[in-house]
């Protein structure tokens, strides 16, 4: 473990920096000239997704035969932390795409799933929507109620799905349902579901406090009849599907948090220097200098945890502890650099002219999805007191 611990901690190699700098500078020429236009419009931003796509940041760890980059988690974890720096909304989304749906026909679908869908997918074609959690099941993943009988060739889907990224705009979506309920967890199976089939409706597009350029939506499922062949893997395999997703899931909520976390500092570290009080720059004062060091110094061990979880999964290693400690650490080192960064600018930090306004409405998505702050302890704990 100590070799890998070592290993995890080399510089970058010249491809990443390629692509390190390419997403800077992506972010920095497209997106940041439009960050309030999104944010207060609320309008999925297609095009700066399909130009992500073109630039193969879409299928970041999909091997190239079906579209994809085939890249790794850190490479991943570099794309997602640049462009959250900028706009966490739009990291969010490309988080998302990549990991939950993408990554899902990917891992446990079979050759033919991953033809047809992958690569409309990993180019931007089409964007991917992702449904596991219920209005009764949050945290309690387990305990949703959508239903998916097999009848004549065809599963019979009913029910309904809340806070579903892409749950408007995704054109195709990996669905959690039940199909065996006296099995529990054991009898949820995840299926392939395509835009415009009958009974598919796109409910109630959610008005969030942040986040708000990325897609979040209620769906409703009456009588949805879907294929056989879009069931993934095998009945009863979706729940331990969706966990093992989940936990990739949870590195790129982790890079997500690094990012927003290291705007937030950018931001409240330029101003200190520019802003006068009392005859002196802010960043004169102790207490602000104290406040600067607080956020570095976080921000820093949250992307050694976070590249060490990515390192290990990228080399097929456990890394299920790792993930949620990263996802924990670096989530609410976030929520603090956010709230630091807004008292140090003061009165200007409760104004939209100024971003860490958004960055401070955007951070609290972060300890609550991919499970919640209280979910990564139960999680880290179970793992520290196994036999």
């Amino acid at each position: 473990m100590e070799e890998v611990v070592n290993a995890y901690l080399m510089e970058l190699s010249e491809n990443q920096i390629i692509i390190r700098d390419t997403v800077r500078d992506f972010a920095d020429k497209n997106i940041r000239p439009h960050i309030m236009e999104f944010d207060e419009s609320q309008n999925f931003p297609m095009e700066i997704m399909k130009k992500l796509g073109e630039l193969g940041f879409l299928g970041v760890v999909i091997p190239e035969e079906y579209g994809g980059a085939g890249l790794g988690y850190v490479e991943f974890v570099m794309i997602i932390e640049e462009l959250a720096k900028v706009d966490p909304s739009i990291a969010l989304s490309v988080a998302a795409h990549n990991g939950l749906c993408t990554n899902h026909i990917y891992r446990f679908g079979n050759e033919s799933q991953r033809k047809k869908y992958l690569p409309d997918l990993t180019s931007g074609k089409k964007i991917g929507a992702w449904g596991l959690t219920e209005s009764a099941s949050g945290s309690d993943a387990a305990g949703l109620k959508s239903i998916a009988e097999k009848k004549n060739g065809y599963y019979i889907l009913n029910g309904s799905k809340t806070f579903t990224t892409h749950g408007t705009v995704g054109e195709t979506a990996v669905i959690m349902a039940i199909t065996d309920k006296n099995k529990g967890k054991k009898g949820i199976s995840a299926f392939i579901l395509e835009k415009g089939w009958e009974g598919f409706i796109a409910g109630k597009k959610e008005n969030k406090l942040g986040m708000r350029a990325s897609d979040t939506t209620q769906l409703t499922f009456e009588n949805v009849k879907i294929p056989e062949e879009n069931l993934i893997g095998n009945e009863g395999e979706g729940f331990i599907q969706a966990m093992q997703i989940l936990e990739g899931g949870r590195i790129s909520i982790a890079a997500l948090s690094i990012g927003l976390a290291q705007g937030a500092f950018a931001a409240a570290s330029k101003y200190s220097k520019e802003r006068k009080q009392f005859g002196q720059p802010l960043a004169d004062f102790e207490a602000i200098q104290f406040k600067l060091a607080d956020m570095h110094t976080n921000i820093e061990a949250a992307r050694l945890l976070t590249y060490r979880a990515a390192f290990l999964k990228d080399k097929g290693l456990p890394n299920k502890k790792e993930a949620a400690i990263a996802k924990l650490f670096s989530s609410e080192t976030a929520e603090k650099a956010a709230n630091d960064a807004v008292q140090i600018f003061g009165g200007y930090g409760f104004i939209k002219d100024f971003p860490v306004e958004k960055f401070y409405r955007d951070v609290k998505l972060l300890t609550i999805g991919e499970g919640t702050s209280e979910i990564q302890r139960i999680v880290i704990a179970r793992e520290l007191l196994k036999d």
